[in-house]
């Protein structure tokens, strides 16, 4: 190993990383996309989280037949016609 070589260290810089290290327009445009998956993912997961700690909260106040005017409720024999 004496022979005059240097020997290359593994945190030196290469020669080339400054043209490697920019991202081009598709990797810029993937990495934003991503993030805004992450984004997406973390709202759900928190509604998610909400609605299992308290399910009722989400529900209606209102059921199916509060709506109905004419009709008495649970009578549907001759709604449609």
């Amino acid at each position: 190993m004496d022979g005059g070589q240097p020997v290359p260290s593994p945190l030196a810089p290469l020669g080339n990383t400054l043209s490697d290290s920019s991202m081009s327009l598709e990797q810029k445009t993937t990495f934003v996309f991503v993030i805004l998956l992450f984004i997406f993912l973390g709202i759900l997961i928190v509604r998610c989280f909400r609605i299992l700690l308290d399910p009722y909260r989400s529900m209606p106040t209102s059921t199916w037949a509060d709506g109905l005017e004419g009709l008495e409720k649970g009578q549907f024999d001759h709604a449609l016609a």
